[in-house]
């Protein structure tokens, strides 16, 4: 599920959740999908280490594919594929 640089994901969405806790960053997920459509990849940043676990729960929930999850320098990027 990790990809290097090389190979991100283009992706349709961004949505920058740095400096937000649990629970705000799903609250704001959740919002955001509602604006896209099924098959579209949306760009998570983050920086509270609980999404490590939430976003991959909230992917396997809503049937959404995680693509792609990345820590770096104490943010954390998801690529996230609608389902």
């Amino acid at each position: 599920m990790t990809n290097s640089a090389d190979s991100l994901p283009d992706f349709q969405a961004e949505l920058d959740t740095r400096g937000l806790y649990c629970p705000e960053p799903i609250m704001l997920m959740h919002n955001k999908v509602r604006d896209m459509n099924a098959g579209e990849i949306l760009k998570v940043v983050a920086t509270d280490p609980a999404t490590t676990r939430d976003v991959p729960k909230f992917c396997n929930f809503l049937g959404h594919e995680l693509l792609s999850q990345q820590e770096s320098d104490g943010q954390y990027f998801y690529f996230i594929r609608l389902g």
